[in-house]
């Protein structure tokens, strides 16, 4: 009858919720595809070239998660405010989602797309 249940116990006492590293790394790809479906050049980006994402985590007082992401844009666009964009919108879901401190976000763009470069494959130079 003196037995304390589950919501009455202390935060300490509870446990703890361990989130693999590949999860938070399919988190922060996911959300670096959502900003980059709407931004410009979108459609010169093929299918298959879906962000890619690896992740460090960082255990102490409070968990962190330092993420690398692998990119390719359409191009011309503004590359640094696509990135900046890229970076705050990941940041904002992986720590919402996972309640970790994103301390370090860092994009890569291994590509860029250009409407050019691929009317010249199509054998249509202009």
């Amino acid at each position: 009858m003196g037995a304390l249940v589950p919501a009455q116990l202390p935060a300490a006492d509870r446990g703890s919720l361990r989130i693999a590293d590949r999860v938070i790394a399919k988190i922060a790809a996911h959300a670096a595809g959502e900003v980059l479906s709407g931004a410009p050049g979108a459609e010169l980006v093929p299918k298959e070239a879906e962000p890619h994402a690896s992740v460090s985590v960082r255990k102490g007082p409070r968990n962190a998660a330092r993420l690398r992401l692998t990119l390719e844009l359409g191009y011309p666009a503004d590359i640094g405010s696509v990135c900046g964009m890229v970076r705050r919108h990941v940041t904002s879901r992986v720590e919402a989602l996972t309640g970790m401190e994103v301390p370090e976000v860092a994009v890569e763009v291994e590509r860029l797309h250009s409407a050019v470069a691929r009317s010249k494959q199509e054998g249509r130079v202009q």
